[in-house]
């Protein structure tokens, strides 16, 4: 069911919510949180997709603030609030509210936000596009236990990590984060497999592509080894590949569906490793509203505190040079001693070896 309000209030959407839920027949509806989602018309509709998606897991009431942009000096002027309230079918397991603001009301979007969260529940603000460089500090973040961003929406993912890092708070996440879950715990699990002394890390991916540096920065952060940025043509992670005294170990991907995971001493193996849509990744930040310390960690490593970009063609020319002997570590911090890898939760572990495997977050491998 839909409802259209135009040049309205907060005072009556709440109403036009109540009218809604009783012509379906359900007075009364059961949600976990309230999901803010900051985006813009041309966006509009795949953010609300994604978050209708998301709240069949996570009954959720949805309101999407649309800031439009006014044409004329005189209609800045001119504040107006227009509203469309979904309640059923329309509106995946919960119920959405379609917030236009015009003029000078877009300002204060907190404002017409902060009447129509739900009582004692958490808030999530997910900005789809043009999130702010302090989330934490803007009005709608500060309503916030958790807040969403996307850096490979900007347009210099890197650039953006380095202002994440710089203004990160606890409740801060990414997206490009929640990409790479899968590939952190396909790695956790290879490594808890094998006994050996990590070397070098090299992680491959696409030039744009934001969450290659977050993985190297993991990797680079927990294992304190030299970890080298390579470019390939994609789609998105391709491969990491770790040089250890036993041998390699690699984790490949060509197509963006299924990889080979290929151990010192053992067959190849494929597994499944495909690309998420964004309703997958918001459902799984969804799953936790508490500080993503490992998150942190990693951001705050730092972008230029990994080994230079190294396109395909490079490669395959130092490929044909004498390669000299691995360095041990190319990080000032020292090595980890005296942890066996793991890949559980926790990453503590009584058994002997050099280092030592980071923590994942809870998520089934994709």
């Amino acid at each position: 069911m839909k409802i259209d309000l135009t040049d309205t209030t907060a005072s009556k959407i709440n109403k036009g919510l109540v009218k809604a839920r009783r012509a379906i027949g359900t007075p009364a509806v059961g949600m976990v949180l309230t999901l803010v989602v900051v985006t813009d018309e041309e966006n509009a509709y795949d953010a609300l997709k994604a978050a209708n998606d998301a709240s069949r897991e996570h009954p959720s009431r949805t309101l999407v603030v649309i800031k439009r942009v006014s044409r004329s000096p005189r209609d800045r002027t001119q504040s107006r609030l227009d509203a469309e309230v979904r309640v059923g079918t329309d509106a995946g397991s919960g119920e959405t509210v379609v917030l236009r603001l015009y003029g000078e009301v877009s300002d204060h979007a907190q404002s017409v936000v902060l009447p129509l969260l739900l009582p004692d529940a958490p808030v999530v603000v997910w900005w789809s596009v043009d999130a702010p460089r302090d989330p934490a500090n803007d009005p709608l973040g500060a309503l916030s236990q958790r807040r969403v961003t996307d850096s490979y929406a900007a347009e210099k993912p890197v650039d953006e990590l380095r202002s994440r890092a710089e203004s990160y708070e606890p409740g801060d996440t990414d997206l490009a984060w929640a990409r790479i879950t899968p590939w952190r715990s396909m790695l956790a699990a290879a490594l808890d497999q094998v006994d050996c002394e990590i070397v070098s890390v090299e992680v491959a991916g696409e030039e744009s592509n934001p969450s290659v540096e977050l993985l190297a920065m993991w990797l680079a952060d927990r294992l304190h080894v030299h970890v080298r940025r390579a470019v390939s043509a994609g789609p998105g992670l391709t491969q990491v590949r770790l040089e250890t005294t036993g041998g390699p170990i690699t984790l490949h991907r060509s197509d963006g569906a299924m990889a080979t995971l290929a151990l010192p001493g053992q067959p190849d193996r494929a597994v499944a490793l495909k690309r998420r849509e964004t309703s997958e990744l918001l459902a799984e930040e969804l799953r936790r509203l508490d500080p993503d310390d490992t998150y942190a960690s990693a951001l705050r490593f730092g972008v230029d505190r990994l080994g230079g970009i190294q396109s395909a063609a490079e490669r395959a020319e130092a490929a044909a040079q004498p390669v000299p002997a691995l360095p041990v570590r190319a990080v000032t911090e020292p090595a980890a001693t005296g942890v066996q890898p793991t890949s559980s939760e926790s990453g503590n572990s009584d058994r002997p070896t050099p280092a030592k495997m980071p923590p994942v977050k809870k998520a089934d491998p994709q």
